[in-house]
Formats: structure tokens, C-alpha cells, sequence
């Protein structure tokens, strides 16, 4: 399959000097490359309002950054939400996107003055009608395009269309907003058309509204845009305008706000992860693959490999005269910390203990994902560049 570049030479070279006298592993992250991602985004979705996922990497200068350029946050915990908070967002600027709460958690959100709340279901409509009084609600759809997502999304959250029109009247008559529809089609979907499919839910759904009364003014159309891991995609302009074409067949001239959720987007190509080899080994005098354990893995921020869904570009720092497919694994005593033993990567023939390895667009759901302690190994540890 074609590959598209990730970072330039220069930008290569920049991240590898930063790289110099720390101890691996640990991530890198440009705050400038962060900058030109965001003003990429906008420029691209000219209609949509960003909510930057903060799950995605909530890296107190990563906040920091997006609040002074201007983004809005979606949370999923009062976690997050005291953290944004303690950063200088403002209530106004969140949303809490996260359809799992009590109504512990809903009175604390609405008490530090959000106002915007993703809900599935009847007990939570209720809860938030009890403990968030006149908020605004979105209701999160079920929808298709798992299939055609690197890291597709199950069916823990939302509903089916019928229930959210039912939902959303409940939440009119028991005296909150109902707002808009929200949906996710998969995290790095590289099918455009998965838009169209879930935007054609949400155009029903509206209509039926209308004969209760109640007319949508916000459709949430989720993340799930690509970030570059080298297999080939759309660009991000691409993505904007073919998305843009759906909701004008559906919406015509009466649109309502558009809201995007971009997480992976934004900071994955901002991000370079940079690993040491522990070890390197056979199985048997005549195994076809060496095995190369590293200093990271699944539960130091390489997650994502599970199931070897997210391919990430690798760059060696060993340059040997000839290369073989390897099979490549984490540090820990457990099975399950393999990376890629399917898709095998090409390094060096003599790749040896202390070599440098090099993960591109690790910028997103590595350091949040990361185990506390492991097999007593720490978080993986983020140093950041004002590039």
C-alpha cells in the first residue's frame, strides 16, 4: 500500500537531537507541530466548532496550548474536568461527553457551571433533569463504520434512533434542552462514508423531532478523523469538505451548529516515542524472525498495538548493512505484551541491546494509556518541545 510521510528530515532530525541524554523510554511532543495540526483543523472544518478530546492526551501544556488557541475541551471525567479547569478553561468552553455517570458526577459537573451533557439512556435523562436543571442534552446514536476503523468503537455507547427521539422528548418535558444528536463512527476511519450513513440517522431522527415540537440545533459528529501511521488516507481537507457535501444533501440551508471531537487528529503526529532495545533473541538455532524486546510495550503506552490495529512508522537509529522481519515485544512478564507478531517490521541485521527505536505519531493514547506500576515500571514520561 502506498505510505505517506510522517514527518519531514528536519523534523526527524529535531525530535532526535530533544531525544539526546534522557532515558528511555519516554515521549516527545511538539507543540508546534500541535499548533499547525489545530489551524489545519480549522481550516478544514471552516463550519464545525472544535471540542478537543482531552482523553487523548491530557498533557497540562497540550491544554494549555489549544486554550490559548482557542479550542473548546469534551471530557469524560471530573477528572479531566478539574484538571481543564485548573488550566484556565472556562465551564463555558467544556463539554461532558461522556454518556457513563451517576448522579454524583452530573451534580459536581453542572455545579462547576457546564452546561452541556451526552446522554443514551432514560436513568441518565433523569438523572440529569434531577441534577443538571435546564442543561443542554445530546443524545449519542448508535452508528455503523467499526469494520472500516483502524480502532473501531463497540457498542458501548448510544442508542438506536427510535429511543432518541423518545429520549429527547422526555428531556423537553422534563424541563432540560434537548440540544442535538451525537455520534462516532470509529477512531482513525479511513471510510468518509461512514459519515454520510450516520448523518442520514441523524436527518431522521430530526425529522421525527419536528412533529414533537423540538427542532435540533447540534450535531456532534464525533473524532474518528486519520492521523498519518504511514498506510495511505484523505488528508484532513478531504475529510472537511466530502463531510461538509453530506450535511448539505441532508440539512440544507437550516444546518445546525456543527461540533467536532478531534483527539488522535490533533496530536498523534505531534508526538515520537523513543524506546531502547532490551534484548534481542531466537526461539530455536533455525527460527526465521528474532524476537526484539524493548523498554516499552502494551502496558507502557502501546496499547493501541492490541490486536496489532494501529501500525506505527518506526525509525531505527542503527543503520546495519541489510535488515530482517522481526517480531517485536515489551519488557513485562506477561504473554499478552507483544506488539507485532503478524506484521513484522524490517531492522537491522545486527540490531543490538541499546539501540534507539523511534515510534512516530505517538502523540495520542500513549502516555494516557500507560499502567501506574506494572511489573513496577513507571508511566511513560513526556517531555515537550516549543517547536
Amino acid at each position: 500500500m502506498p505510505q505517506q510521510t510522517v514527518l519531514d528530515a528536519e523534523q526527524l532530525a529535531s525530535f532526535k537531537s530533544h531525544a539526546v541524554g534522557k532515558q528511555t523510554p519516554f515521549l516527545l511532543f511538539d507543540l508546534g507541530l500541535l499548533q499547525k495540526k489545530y489551524h489545519e483543523l480549522e481550516t478544514s472544518f471552516p463550519y464545525a466548532s472544535i471540542y478537543y478530546a482531552v482523553k487523548a492526551n491530557p498533557e497540562a501544556a497540550i491544554i494549555e496550548k489549544l486554550r490559548d488557541l482557542g479550542s473548546n475541551f469534551d471530557i469524560a471525567s471530573i477528572y479531566e474536568l478539574d484538571k481543564v479547569m485548573a488550566l484556565g478553561v472556562t465551564a463555558d468552553r467544556v463539554s461532558f461527553g461522556n454518556t457513563i455517570k451517576n448522579a454524583n458526577i452530573i451534580k459536581y459537573v453542572y455545579d462547576k457551571g457546564v452546561r452541556m451533557f451526552a446522554s443514551d439512556c432514560e436513568s441518565d435523562i433523569r438523572n440529569l433533569a434531577a441534577c443538571a436543571p435546564g442543561s443542554k442534552v445530546f443524545l449519542r446514536i448508535l452508528t455503523e463504520g467499526s469494520e472500516t476503523a483502524d480502532w473501531p468503537l463497540s457498542k458501548k455507547f448510544g442508542c438506536q434512533s427510535d429511543l432518541a427521539v423518545e429520549l429527547m422528548v422526555l428531556a423537553k418535558n422534563l424541563g432540560l434542552d434537548p440540544y442535538g444528536i451525537s455520534f462516532h463512527v470509529g477512531s482513525q476511519q479511513r471510510d468518509i462514508s461512514a459519515w454520510d450513513a450516520a448523518l442520514a440517522k441523524v436527518k431522521f431522527i430530526s425529522d421525527r423531532l419536528e412533529t414533537q415540537a423540538i427542532s435540533l440545533r447540534m450535531i456532534n459528529i464525533g473524532g474518528g478523523f486519520p492521523a498519518i501511521y504511514g498506510a495511505l488516507s484523505h488528508d484532513l481537507p478531504t475529510y472537511g469538505q466530502i463531510i461538509k457535501r453530506f450535511i448539505d444533501e441532508d440539512f440544507g440551508d437550516k444546518q445546525p451548529l456543527i461540533i467536532i471531537e478531534p483527539g488522535r487528529a490533533l496530536v498523534a503526529e505531534a508526538g515520537v516515542l523513543v524506546s531502547e532495545v532490551m534484548m534481542v533473541s531466537r526461539k530455536s538455532r533455525d527460527a526465521l524472525q528474532r524476537w526484539v524486546y524493548l523498554d516499552v510495550g502494551l502496558f507502557g503506552g502501546l496499547i493501541e498495538t492490541l490486536g496489532e490495529a494501529i501500525k506505527y512508522p518506526l525509525v531505527c537509529d542503527h543503520d546495519g548493512p541489510s535488515v530482517q522481519d522481526v517480531i517485536l515485544a515489551g519488557p513485562t512478564c506477561d504473554s499478552m505484551d507483544i506488539m507485532y507478531e503478524d506484521n513484522l517490521y524490517s531492522l537491522p541485521v545486527d540490531l543490538r541491546e541499546g539501540d534507539r527505536l523511534y515510534w512516530l505519531s505517538t502523540g495520542a493514547y500513549t502516555t494516557s494509556y500507560c499502567s501506574v506500576e506494572f511489573n513496577g515500571f513507571p508511566p511513560l514520561k513526556l517531555y515537550t518541545i516549543n517547536g
